[in-house]
């Protein structure tokens, strides 16, 4: 049996609970907690992250949050709060659905960074080039 885009999205979506920006800040103030930007590399070059965010592609998460990989990322933690997102929030659902997947269970998807931005959230701007 196959399965579609929007059935994957309607499983994440499901699995893994919608955050705002507000409710993002106050688990982050908190502490023990991880925010993971899924977008690609040039997205991220062209608008930035969220202010402490670790940048990991959603081609490579599976790979960084696994402790059995040589790729394995040490920020990756099951005992953290995960706080994921993307350009608008498909990739950040998929990616937290397969964390959640993977073992992870307090995951959360922030959805679009531009919601972050647009709510006055802490950003770091990209580094111009040649720097």
């Amino acid at each position: 049996m196959t399965t579609s885009v929007k059935q994957m999205m309607e499983a994440a979506n499901a699995a893994v609970p919608r955050i705002t920006p507000a409710q993002a800040r106050e688990m982050m103030a908190a502490g023990n907690t991880l925010v993971i930007d899924v977008r690609d590399g040039p997205e991220v070059e062209k608008t930035g992250k969220i202010a402490g965010a670790l940048h990991v592609s959603r081609g490579m998460l599976e790979f960084r949050a696994d402790p059995q990989t040589p790729y394995h990322d040490k920020n990756f933690d099951k005992t953290k709060t995960l706080i994921l997102y993307c350009a608008s929030g498909g990739r950040s659902a998929l990616s937290a659905k397969t964390l959640k997947d993977m073992g992870y269970e307090k995951i959360y998807n922030l959805g679009a960074f531009k919601d972050w931005a647009e709510s006055g959230g802490a950003i770091e701007k990209p580094l111009e080039p040649g720097m």
